[in-house]
């Protein structure tokens, strides 16, 4: 008998952003009081895995992505007994809890960082990158850090410790060090943690920038420059951290360390900034025994040039070769994960679709369906369930994400128009993703009974959970549609992938198809009406198993359409 699929093929995860999503004590901070507040609206959505963001103890630099303790709860977020309650809530409901894992670095404040940074001669020192000034220079002279990277967050990737005269490594922001991977006793140590949260009943774990733990250290322990960055003093140092030497070894040893051998089928899946599709199937596959299924960031970098603060219209075409690019490429061996948005993207209906009154809650839809037909498992953010929009930003003071205001600061400095600086961020900053989600109408859109730590969409009045919940033809009511189509028909979640119509402009058609049955999808990601008999003239006829809108001329895909099919055969 053949083995049965894994269970995540049929499934739908659903990101929680914790900050953002409930706030139980009125402190205007989302917290595990208020997600278990909200379980059953998680259940009526009929998703089956939680994303939980980091819920660990941080100085919040990085909003919670720079974790000064991996075995605890911030009390910000609640208490380790409140974690136990969420996991046991959502195991009552049949949802599972997968947690944010955050190893490539930890905070300045870990007890490991603090120990390291004490003295050159710590048994600790190891545990992180430190590294003495280019030979010749100074410790602090302009240019003397140890290679040129470039930070994410602007800026060098190394931080001078004065106490010391030696650098340390930060990918990230300088109060998020990176973790020497390089130390088998790190190794041992973050494979020990990851036990004891599986031990407490987590599902699994999704694994912040895995790929950039292996870094490409030269036999004398120094690390590569990279080619020059136009107009910053820095360099793009990624060809010697993304999917470094080691990487397959640290991810095959964390397998065996971590996940084999216990009963439960668990989900790993690793966000990887920069990866093929040919590393990705070695990555998933799933007899090399490293991850499920990776996140990969190709179709999110198409509407901007060489930095996301230099947005560009996206072309339809260049979306259909990205995705399906990898679903072929993922056909036979490993799997996709399939996202529009995250805490880390401006919202999907502002960013590929149309957030206009009149096509809001179509475009929201559409995408929906477009992206939950695809093979893979679908994920769904917080708020994209009720067509959340981005935020209408007029001013710096309404921003608080680290990446974007650094991005200010920095862009300015080096003669930017303060103007258009604000307009890419209003369109492009992490912020989008983190206003608080509307569950209601009320001040705070039932977000908090204070004051929030970020403003709530003013149009939450309209576009809320609560008047969603009742609307069959809402953006909720058809992404509850969605996920259970992908639950009972075996050709959503294993059926083979065609692309059609690969070079129209607006019009995005696919087949998936298995043992015989055939789903046709064509949706319209564009405002103009489409002659869908001249296009695909096989559609015409179909059975429509789910569509976005009440059925009209089947001749004519509208604006914004979409159309599951069945052909007849």
């Amino acid at each position: 008998m053949p083995e049965q699929p894994p269970w995540w093929t049929r499934a739908v995860v659903y990101q929680v952003y914790p900050r953002s999503f409930q706030d139980s004590d009125g402190d205007g901070i989302g917290d595990l009081g208020g997600i278990l507040q909200r379980l059953d609206h998680l259940a009526d959505l009929g998703v089956d895995v939680v994303w939980l963001s980091p819920v660990y103890p941080s100085p919040q630099a990085d909003n919670g992505y720079d974790i000064s303790d991996y075995e605890d709860v911030d009390p910000l977020f609640g208490t380790l007994g409140q974690f136990d309650e969420l996991i046991a809530g959502l195991h009552a409901r049949g949802i599972r809890l997968v947690m944010d894992l955050v190893v490539n670095h930890t905070s300045d404040e870990h007890p490991w960082f603090v120990e390291s940074r004490s003295s050159p001669d710590s048994p600790k020192r190891d545990w992180y990158w430190w590294r003495p000034p280019r030979p010749g220079m100074a410790p602090g002279a302009p240019g003397a850090e140890p290679t040129n990277w470039h930070s994410f967050f602007s800026g060098p990737t190394w931080e001078l410790d004065p106490a010391s005269g030696e650098y340390y490594l930060h990918l990230f922001a300088a109060k998020q060090p990176d973790l020497n991977w390089e130390n088998p006793e790190v190794r041992q140590a973050v494979y020990a943690m990851m036990r004891r949260w599986l031990d407490r009943g987590v599902d699994g774990f999704r694994m912040d920038v895995i790929n950039m733990i292996s870094k490409d250290v030269a036999p004398d322990g120094s690390l590569h420059d990279g080619p020059p960055l136009p107009g910053v003093p820095y360099g793009d140092g990624s060809a010697s951290f993304l999917c470094g030497p080691r990487i397959h070894e640290f991810l095959q040893e964390m397998h065996r360390e971590v996940f084999a051998g216990r009963p439960d089928r668990l989900l790993t899946v690793g966000e990887m900034p920069g990866v093929t599709v040919e590393q990705a199937r070695l990555f998933t596959d799933p007899a090399r025994g490293e991850v499920d299924m990776v996140f990969q960031f190709e179709h999110v970098g198409l509407d901007f040039d060489e930095s996301k603060w230099r947005p560009r219209p996206l072309r339809m075409r260049d979306l259909k070769a990205s995705f399906g690019r990898w679903q072929a490429g993922l056909a036979e061996v490993g799997w996709n994960s399939l996202y529009w948005d995250n805490h880390d993207q401006p919202r999907a209906v502002s960013r590929f679709g149309d957030d206009s009154p009149r096509h809001r809650r179509d475009s929201a839809t559409c995408l929906a369906t477009l992206l939950h037909l695809h093979r893979g498992t679908p994920y769904v953010y917080q708020g994209e369930e009720i067509g959340m929009a981005n935020f209408p930003f007029t001013a710096l003071e309404q921003f608080r994400d680290v990446e974007s205001l650094n991005h200010h600061v920095q862009a300015v400095a080096h003669g930017a128009d303060a103007g258009e600086v604000l307009a890419a961020m209003r369109r492009m900053s992490r912020d989008n993703a983190r206003t608080p989600v509307q569950w209601d109408a009320s001040p705070n859109a039932g977000f908090t009974t204070g004051t929030p730590w970020i403003a709530v969409n003013p149009d939450h009045a309209e576009w809320n959970a609560q008047a969603q919940r009742a609307d069959p033809d809402s953006v909720f009511a058809h992404h509850r549609r969605l996920i259970a189509l992908r639950h009972e028909d075996p050709v959503v979640a294993l059926g083979d992938f065609t692309m059609l119509l690969p070079e129209h402009d607006e019009v995005y058609a696919f087949t998936r198809s298995l043992d015989g049955d055939t789903l046709l999808v064509v949706c319209n990601l564009g405002g103009s009406a489409q002659d869908l008999a001249g296009l695909l003239p096989e559609a015409v006829g179909a059975g429509v198993v789910l569509g976005n809108m009440p059925e009209d001329d089947p001749a004519v895909l509208r604006p914004w359409e979409a159309r599951v099919l069945r052909p007849a055969r």
